[in-house]
């Protein structure tokens, strides 16, 4: 596991890593790594040099999420801001209806204006939208930063209610995951 580990914590330095524990919060899978890089290239070789440690060979990747940061198609900036390093993460892959497409573009925004108004009635928590379209099997994957995982259930359960969730298709599975340093999310799987 030592192998494994100084891999981490090598190719944090190169890369923007973030490490989380789902021990406890979820079954079918242990930890989860936000790699964050300009480079398709370098997300392979992180991965390839991970299953190559001692650890690696009995590794599965039973989830993975390719997204990218761009500007917003319906506020015309990015939104986004670098990770807060806050206690807590949750993530989930969302795909919307076809229908939601043949809304026409103004309707669109505003829908999504109104949908936004409701994450900011939640400040404790940092929203990153990374778009995946033809890069992996969902639209989007939705990333949500906060120290305080009650305001999160919050969230999503005023955002049932609002307009723009009629049109979601799929929004799930949702991780919930512990920040943890490379050693402590691996000490948490056991001896």
């Amino acid at each position: 596991m030592h192998d494994f580990l100084t891999n981490l914590e090598k190719r944090g330095k190169e890369l923007s890593l973030r490490t989380y524990s789902l021990v406890g919060t979820r079954a079918d899978a242990d930890f989860m790594l936000w790699t964050i890089t300009d480079s398709l290239d370098k997300i392979q070789d992180f991965q390839s040099q991970l299953l190559k440690t001692s650890l690696g060979r009995f590794l599965s990747t039973p989830y993975s999420y390719l997204a990218m940061f761009r500007p917003s198609e319906y506020f015309g900036r990015s939104r986004e801001t670098a990770p807060m390093d806050s206690k807590y993460l949750f993530v989930y892959p969302l795909t919307k209806k076809r229908e939601w497409y043949s809304l026409p573009f103004e309707e669109r925004r505003r829908v999504m204006r109104d949908h936004v108004q409701v994450g900011h009635k939640f400040p404790s928590i940092t929203i990153h939208t990374a778009y995946s379209f033809g890069l992996d099997d969902y639209e989007f994957t939705l990333s949500f930063e906060t120290d305080h995982p009650q305001d999160f259930l919050n969230l999503v359960m005023e955002l049932r209610g609002s307009e723009s969730s009629k049109y979601t298709l799929v929004e799930t599975p949702i991780f919930t995951c512990i920040s943890a340093s490379p050693a402590k999310m691996l000490d948490l799987l056991g001896p």
